[in-house]
């Protein structure tokens, strides 16, 4: 199992790590935007950058390639902070592939290589994550305190791209834009996202603890914090 788990996790850092260089390559000839792959070049290559790494979705995937190349030079990974850079992977991972299905996948103009870039961040690395987590594990590595911890980085995320988004008029997402859906309107699509996540992270946290410990040691307790 352990070497099943070492491959898995390699995989899907190799299909993030592609998805990552074809998309970059496609941002600077032509400026597509990871979310919709609409092109636009008049933008300057640095803001290209700074747009493109402010994400969800990118920084979710950074997240997921984090935890898989750990995972896949060691299957039982253990330690408190990375148990929160864990479960901030699936979580957000999670987020990014229910958000983009049900919300954001009837306005995507992909075509050519935006099409494999597209499959890979939204589709595949979710898919790929959540199984190899319920296949591999490593479990029990979930504590109430690690799901608090977990939030933190989201938390940030959001009020980084609120006061981006205030300074430069461009949001990441249309479900965000305050300049054209208004403050209310954006606090309560935050408010429904922040309740997805935070039962995906409960599921996760139920799962981790209901299930056997894949690891051949008894069960280690979790420090109450990350640090």
């Amino acid at each position: 199992m352990r070497s099943l788990s070492r491959a898995w996790h390699a995989i899907l850092a190799a299909v993030i790590v592609a998805s990552l260089i074809v998309q970059i390559i496609l941002l600077v000839t032509q400026g597509a935007d990871v979310t919709t792959g609409a092109e636009n070049e008049a933008v300057s290559l640095g803001t290209r950058f700074v747009r493109f790494f402010s994400y969800f979705t990118i920084q979710s995937n950074l997240l997921v390639l984090a935890a898989a190349l750990t995972l896949a030079m060691n299957p039982e990974r253990e330690g408190s902070v990375w148990r929160v850079l864990r479960l901030d992977a699936l979580v957000s991972i999670a987020i990014t592939g229910i958000v983009f299905t049900t919300v954001l996948a009837s306005q995507v103009q992909h075509s050519g290589w935006g099409t494999f870039t597209n499959a890979g961040f939204h589709y595949f690395a979710p898919v790929w994550a959540l199984l190899g987590w319920g296949l591999f594990g490593p479990r029990p590595r979930i504590a109430w305190s690690t799901v608090a911890w977990s939030f933190v980085w989201p938390a940030l995320w959001v009020g980084y791209t609120l006061a981006h988004g205030a300074a430069s008029n461009w949001y990441p997402y249309p479900f965000l834009n305050v300049a054209k859906l208004g403050f209310g309107t954006v606090l309560r699509n935050l408010i429904l996202v922040v309740v997805a996540a935070l039962v995906v992270a409960a599921v996760l946290k139920l799962l981790d603890g209901g299930r056997r410990a894949t690891a051949d040691r008894p069960p280690l307790r979790s420090p109450a914090s990350p640090g």
